[in-house]
Formats: C-alpha cells, sequence, structure tokens
C-alpha cells in the first residue's frame, strides 16, 4: 500500500539523456499517486525534452551553473513544498535540493563514495548505482520500491518523447522529407563518444546513392552546428543534393515528430539516441566505452530488468540494435582510452562502417 502524497519532486539536475530516461519513473509515480502534484526539477538546457508531458504538473528549471541569488530564489520557492522528493541523481546539489524542498526522500546513491553517510541520513531509502549491470531505467524505477511493488518482468515500461501541443508545429515540407530520410546524429557532447568524420561522410555517401534522404541532427551548440557543416562541405556534389544539416533548426518535439516519420536512424551514446528508440522506428547506436547493460536505449514496451548483454558485437532488442567496437577492454566507462573529455576511443575508431551498413541493410534495400 503506498502512502498518500499529495505532492511529489522529480530532481533531474543532469543532462538531457538523463532527464528523459526519468520518464517512465515519472510515469510510475503518476500511476501510484494519480491525484498529486507531481513537479519536476531539471536544468533549463535539458528540460525541454519533456515538453508535453502528461504525467507532469510542472517542470522548473534552473541554470547548470547558478549563482548565488539563483540559488536562493530556487530554495524559497521549494522549501518545505512537496510531501517527497525523488533524487535520481547522486550529486551533492541534488541531494540538498531533496533535503529542503520535501519531509521524506529517496535517492540514487554510490556504494562507497565517502562522504554518503549524510545523504543515506537524510533519505529513508537508496537505491545503489551499479554502473555495469544495472539498467538506468531500472535505477530510477527501484526508488519507488517502498511505495509500489516495482515488477520489472510484469511492467511495460515507456519512455515518453516530447509532444507539442500544436499540431502543425513540423512544417509540411518536413513532414514529406523525413518519411523518404534516415537521421543521423554524429555529435556527442564528448569527444569520447565521436565514431570518425570519414565514416560518417561515407555512411551518407552509401544511403544518398540508395535512394535515401539524409537528415543530419544536431543541437545549437557550436560544436554541433560545426560538425555538421563539415560533413556536408566533404560530401559528394550527389550527396550534398541529398542530404539536409538540421543541427540548430528544430526542438526536442518536432525532432521527435521526424523521428516517428523517418525510415531508420543512426546515432551515437546519447540523448537523441534515446529519442529515436522511443520513437519505434530502426534505431542503430554506436557504443564505445558506456556499457549499453546501464545505458543502452531503452526499447519502449519492454518488460525485464535488463533488456541488453554487456558486450556483444552487435545485439538487437525490438528496434534497436546497439553496435560496439572491439577490445577486451569494451565497455570500460571511462572518458576514453585517456580518461577525459576530449580523448579519443579506440573502440570507436575501430567500429567499422561495413557493421553500421550491415545493420541498416534492410531499411536502404526498400526505398521509398
Amino acid at each position: 500500500m503506498s502512502e498518500k502524497f499529495s505532492s511529489v519532486l522529480i530532481i533531474a539536475t543532469r543532462q538531457i539523456g538523463d532527464t528523459l530516461i526519468t520518464t517512465p519513473l515519472i510515469e510510475r509515480a503518476r500511476h501510484i499517486w494519480p491525484h498529486a502534484k507531481i513537479d519536476f526539477l531539471g536544468f533549463d538546457n535539458a528540460i525541454g525534452i519533456l515538453e508535453g508531458n502528461p504525467y507532469l504538473n510542472d517542470v522548473i528549471g534552473m541554470s547548470p551553473k547558478p549563482k548565488r541569488n539563483e540559488y536562493f530564489a530556487l530554495f524559497k520557492r521549494l522549501f518545505r513544498k512537496y510531501d517527497l522528493a525523488i533524487i535520481t541523481q547522486p550529486s551533492d546539489r541534488a541531494y540538498l535540493f531533496g533535503f529542503f524542498s520535501a519531509k521524506q526522500r529517496v535517492g540514487v546513491i554510490h556504494l562507497s563514495e565517502k562522504g554518503n553517510f549524510w545523504k543515506r541520513l537524510i533519505t529513508s531509502h537508496q537505491v545503489v548505482i551499479d554502473y555495469f549491470n544495472q539498467h538506468v531505467i531500472t535505477e530510477k524505477l527501484k526508488l519507488l520500491g517502498p511505495f509500489s511493488r516495482v515488477d520489472m518482468d510484469q511492467l511495460a515500461v515507456n519512455v515518453t518523447p516530447p509532444i507539442s501541443n500544436n499540431e502543425s508545429d513540423l512544417p509540411e515540407s518536413m513532414t514529406t522529407l523525413a518519411r523518404s530520410s534516415i537521421v543521423i546524429h554524429p555529435c556527442p557532447l564528448n569527444s569520447y563518444k565521436r565514431w570518425p568524420l570519414s565514416n560518417w561522410i561515407a555512411l551518407i555517401e552509401h544511403i544518398t546513392q540508395n535512394n535515401c534522404h539524409v537528415l543530419i541532427s544536431g543541437g545549437p551548440q557550436p560544436i554541433d552546428l560545426e560538425l555538421g557543416q563539415n560533413i556536408v562541405s566533404k560530401l559528394s556534389p550527389f550527396a550534398q543534393s541529398k542530404c539536409t544539416d538540421l543541427s540548430g533548426k528544430y526542438s526536442f518535439s518536432q525532432l521527435s515528430q521526424i523521428l516517428t516519420l523517418a525510415k531508420a536512424y543512426v546515432g551515437i551514446d546519447t540523448s537523441v539516441s534515446h529519442l529515436a528508440a522511443a520513437s519505434g522506428i530502426k534505431t542503430v547506436v554506436l557504443f564505445g566505452p558506456t556499457p549499453p547493460t546501464n545505458f543502452g536505449p531503452w526499447p519502449n514496451g519492454h518488460n525485464s530488468k535488463q533488456p541488453f548483454l554487456l558486450k556483444s558485437t552487435q545485439q538487437t532488442v525490438d528496434n534497436i540494435t546497439i553496435l560496439q567496437g572491439p577490445g577486451s577492454c569494451v565497455p570500460c566507462r571511462k572518458a576514453g582510452c585517456e580518461d577525459k573529455a576530449d580523448s579519443k576511443s579506440d573502440c570507436l575508431d575501430h567500429l567499422t562502417l561495413e557493421s553500421v551498413i550491415k545493420a541498416l541493410h534492410a531499411d536502404l534495400s526498400h526505398p521509398d
């Protein structure tokens, strides 16, 4: 029997992908407390992925690096306004927001991190993070364990994509173009998740020769815009005529609509790959250091604790295919071979173009 909370705050003060993967938790919380006020606290540059979420009452944004005045304003706004805080990230900041906002708190936690004692002290229930063996969506759902039995073998788990309230949000020309296109997302947040530029160019050349259009997905950040322009500039004239760079031009909800219409998607380990998987189209994701058992895009409707194997050259679950590069160290869960954001990753450098083309072959062999 669940406790009757009238107000719940879900906290995810991290990036876009970390925000999107909380949506099964949000949906489940709404099922447990159908009449409660359920709000979400996250970063301004990430909460757009929750647009139109039908299970939330309010979404509260904050700067990734707030100044003192913003902290004070947030603490004042949140102070003891909720019965329960669900802390989905192990950071000190997330726990402090949880402490100030609610009378009761649950949270995810590192098993042996120094200084964890106070986090255990202020939470009534903790879920231990396991980066290799526990999927992050399973981890979040376990936070609801004290309030409702969550049987992952019986529960159909879904990631909720952003939904626009404007039915004419996507231009008709893009709606038509998307239906004959394959979407690629080549730009990760950090360099260690990159696939070589030459491979993306060769992949686009191959796709366009098979009478498919290519849409390049990317955000408004300079690194995304620069990579999109760089790829297009190196294509043959024919490939350029069948390639459109969308970087920085569409919202999350618009991109979600595009993905729903498109023939297939290829991308790296990033938030857009989770969005593509949730759209239901064929989704091919290139994984390097990250364990797919922890952060592989969830197959919507899947009902088990773990959809993926830790290591496999190619594995397919429903509409999702995960490809991993070679190496006995794969996956290492480090930031590349040098364990820093701008490092290379040998496993991705040696993940072959041929393996990606093969994974897409069924889609390319049936052009519109």
